[in-house]
């Protein structure tokens, strides 16, 4: 037994031990006492044991050296300390690992158990359906019931271990792999999906401005306000949304627009979503349409992170028991063991856009097997064996009023097959429009991944004959590790004469008399990085352009930038040209320009914290040059205040100009104001934007709410600080919304104890969440709020209660633990005003009493109380 950790359980205390004492904050005094000679025991104790290193036979601490001050207090039970881990057996909230791999984190009751060897240690109890829901082939094994309490690891399941490692609350379960099953990593059962709790949601986004515009030909003062609402309702495992928005300009002209309503609920068994009302359609396949009617269409985040995006499926052969590692650019991305034979893995972890996999076979003699598989990507790729699909049926929904609302229907398929390839392909059909496409994505390796597809369409558009035409594109992406270029993607797409898309379809059928659009002809994309040499910063390039058939217009967009970092100062330099008009065969070009950049940010760290110098310089072709410093940076102790300061002048007489903005993040909202100017106006501006959440409990206010959120339920525990989230804090009632949360994905919720009121108490200060998507899952702590008390426990005989009698809170069973120190004092928290305490130091009934208190009522919040108990 480690003796540092003997004397720290026995003389100190952590989270689920001993509670340590908090230093009061206020000037009340407090009279600790202290028995001298047992501190001076334990720090020999420390020094003897600590010096003798690992023991090999049972470590004793006797119980009659607590009696050398009182030798009339009786002996407690300290078995339980005796041998290293040991902790009393109870309920303890931990971490399950299987394998060396986190599942879950729940409440598990443990117990005493004592091996062959007589060696005891605390082991779980797991009944069948709690294995079951872990992955374990319970069926396998006959001796396990499904009424049994507790199963018994090492009888009911053969070579299998439970470990329990108090210090870090983590369960360690190693299972044979025969009796698990197989599921890729980072697999989250379905029935683990937490729908949430029903809600009522509100997104709010306001704007305003007051503004003064000044020029030669005119004044003219206005003030302009936006409001952009989202709200929603979730029950059971619908959800309703609406998007809606309202606007008022400086003439008065008021509007509201109502942009889309839907319901939204997943279809666990096809790991896909179904969509009711307003929605887009999928972009895969064919461009992405807005609709009104229905839509399944398969959700990726409901599959495991292994099985996500695209990854080739790793093949060989093992000749004997043998570790198989497998690195990419230079990293370990997986290791694990397989048995004599073939073998294949297939939950590989999305890593870059490419990048060689290199595969090492370890056999069991040391020998080493070295395999290359080519891997790279493009959007469309899927794993080998998976279907991605949508079906989509409704009306056209158009972002002009004035056009017809045309139904059609649309269906794609994309399937992952062997050897790095995937065929998709698509139908769509309208009244006026049908079209067909099929393609092909293949993993090429060394040389990148290429996907080509053509699409047939028929169109029949307003007040013209019906037309056929065809569309053919490439996709490629590769990155080269070697010298650092990167090809995020490169695609060209050519249409003839007679294709048009859909949306270029039916948009035509209005009841407007002057409609008109462009048939493009071509388009070409690209955008790439390089690194270059080490420290030598990197060069980005963009580009995109575009040509049209009836009327010869061509538009071109070209950017380049170059970043890098010195001694902490970040700079960059960006070029851009932009063209959008008639080509040479046309009248003439409307408009084209080149504007160069410069941007240095400076760290102001050894004079303000989280403070930035900045410098920013453009330069135009058609117009001025623009000068702007600034400073601007983060603020206060969660970094939630923001704020930007800017002045600038301008060449070729536009003069100078200046902003300044700050924007506060807070749990309830985030707030925003800034000003600016220039020679032709003044400026004020202000926002507020936030959420709300009404639920069973009440409204909690909060930052702007995202799809899927974690409601906080901590009663008592009021502007307690939520842990990775800037200026998320429990409101006054306990009540906190976590506004970002990963759907389908453990989220783990952690309160920050050092802003814990002083008359609160938390044994547990982490709980997780599974949420579906767009639930509003709710994290359940249990603050204990009430009174510290110091309390020294006497029997009747007017003897101290024995050192080391473990003290319960009879009303509420969940507290428990508290350990008695010398002189029977013990130290509890969140006191009610009155109770009845249980007090047990061994197993015979001579060995238990219990304790009625009644607090004063008059007690300071800071203060600890002193009060005497006795225990009968």
């Amino acid at each position: 037994m480690d003796a540092h950790y003997l004397s720290r359980r026995l003389f100190g205390g952590d989270k689920n031990g001993i509670k340590i004492m908090k230093k009061p904050k206020s000037n009340r005094s407090v009279g600790f006492k202290h028995s001298y000679l047992a501190w001076f025991i334990s720090c020999q104790l420390t020094a003897m044991l600590g010096g003798m290193g690992t023991a090999n036979a049972e470590e004793y601490f006797s119980p009659a050296l607590l009696e050398i001050d009182n030798p009339m207090q009786g002996n407690a039970d300290l078995s339980i300390f005796r041998q290293s881990g040991n902790q009393p057996p109870g309920i303890y909230r931990v971490d399950i690992y299987l394998n060396g791999t986190m599942i879950t984190t729940q409440d598990v009751d443990f117990s005493l158990s004592t091996d062959a060897a007589g060696n005891q240690s605390l082991q779980p109890c797991l009944n069948a359906e709690m294995l079951k829901e872990l992955g374990v082939k319970v069926a396998l094994y006959p001796t396990i019931s499904t009424t049994q309490e507790c199963v018994n690891f090492r009888q009911d399941i053969p070579q299998s271990s439970a470990r329990f490692d108090f210090e870090q609350q983590r369960l360690d379960l190693s299972l044979p792999q025969a009796s698990l099953n197989l599921q890729a990593r980072g697999y989250v059962s379905p029935d683990k999906w937490d729908a949430g709790i029903p809600a009522l949601l509100m997104n709010y986004n306001f704007t305003g401005a007051t503004q003064q515009i000044e020029n030669s030909s005119r004044q003219q003062d206005g003030e302009d306000y936006y409001l952009n609402l989202r709200t929603g309702i979730n029950l059971a495992d619908w959800r309703l949304r609406n998007y809606s928005t309202w606007s008022r300009d400086s003439d008065g002209n008021n509007r509201w627009k109502s942009i889309n309503t839907y319901m939204q609920r997943d279809i666990k068994v096809l790991k896909s979503q179904l969509v009711l009302g307003d929605s887009t359609s999928p972009s895969e396949v064919f461009d992405s349409v807005s609709f009104r009617g229905a839509q399944v269409a398969s959700d990726d985040d409901m599959l495991p992170d292994s099985m996500k995006g695209y990854s080739p499926v790793v093949r060989g052969i093992a000749r004997s028991n043998a570790q198989v590692t497998i690195r990419q650019n230079g990293y370990v991305i997986y290791q694990s063991y397989v048995a004599p034979g073939p073998f294949n893995i297939s939950d590989l972890y999305p890593t870059s856009g490419s990048g060689d996999l290199q595969v090492t076979v370890k056999e069991a003699d040391g020998s080493e097997q070295n395999l290359v598989v080519p891997f790279a990507a493009v959007p469309v790729l899927q794993r080998e064996g998976r279907l991605k699909y949508s079906l989509t049926s409704g009306q056209y929904r158009s972002s002009s009023s004035d056009a017809e609302k045309t139904l059609f229907s649309q269906g794609t398929a994309i399937y992952g097959m062997r050897y790095g390839a995937t065929a998709y392909g698509g139908i769509q059909a309208a009244s006026k429009y049908q079209a067909l496409v099929a393609g092909l994505g293949q993993n090429l390796g060394r040389i990148g991944a290429l996907s080509a597809d053509v699409t047939q369409a028929w169109t029949t558009r307003r007040d013209t004959p019906k037309t056929s035409g065809q569309s053919y594109r490439l996709r490629y992406g590769k990155s080269f590790v070697d010298t650092g270029t990167n090809f995020s993607l490169a695609s060209y797409r050519y249409s003839t004469a007679g294709f048009y898309t859909l949306q270029e379809a039916l948009d035509s059928y209005h009841s407007g008399n002057n409609y008109s659009t462009d048939q493009k002809k071509n388009r070409f994309e690209l955008t790439m990085s390089q690194n270059l040499w080490q420290q030598g910063g990197a060069i980005s390039i963009s580009m995109v352009k575009e040509k049209y058939w009836n009327n010869n217009r061509s538009t071109e967009s070209i950017g380049v930038g170059y970043n890098n970092t010195w001694s902490g100062i970040s700079y960059g330099l960006n070029y851009t040209y932009s063209k959008n008009g008639l080509d040479s065969f046309g009248a003439r070009t409307l408009y084209t320009d080149q504007i160069f950049a410069l941007n240095i940010s400076v760290p102001l760290n050894k004079w303000l914290a989280g403070g930035y110098a900045t410098y920013g310089m453009s330069s135009s072709k058609k117009g001025n040059t623009t000068q702007n410093v600034g400073l601007s940076g983060t603020a206060l102790a969660d970094d939630n205040l923001n704020y930007n300061l800017t002045q600038g002048y301008g060449s070729q007489g536009q003069g100078s100009s200046g902003s300044a903005a700050v924007d506060y993040k807070g749990g309830k909202g985030e707030l925003n104001v800034g000003y600016s100017y220039d020679k032709n106006q003044r400026r004020l501006n202000y926002g507020l934007e936030g959420g709300a959440v009404v639920h069973e409990n009440g409204l909690t206010l909060s930052q702007p709410l995202s799809e899927t959120m974690v409601l906080v339920k901590a009663p008592g525990a009021g502007n307690v600080r939520v842990t990775g989230n800037s200026g998320v804090k429990t409101d006054g009632r306990g009540y906190a919304v976590v506004p970002y949360a990963t759907p389908y994905r453990n989220n783990q919720i952690l309160l920050d104890t050092q802003t814990l009121p002083d008359d609160v108490d938390i044994t547990m200060s982490s709980t997780s969440v599974i949420p579906a998507r767009g639930a509003v899952a709710r994290a359940d702590f249990n603050p204990r709020v009430g009174q510290r008390v110091l309390m020294t426990l006497t029997r009747s005989n007017g003897q101290p209660v024995p050192f080391g009698a473990m003290v319960s809170d009879l009303n509420n069973k969940s507290y428990s633990g508290n350990i008695v120190g010398d002189d029977g004092q013990v130290y509890l928290t969140g006191m009610s005003d009155s109770g009845r305490l249980g007090v047990k130091w061994g197993n015979g009934p001579s060995q238990s009493c219990e304790v009625d208190y009644r607090l004063p009522k008059s007690i300071e919040a800071t203060s600890i109380e002193l009060l005497k108990g006795e225990c009968r």
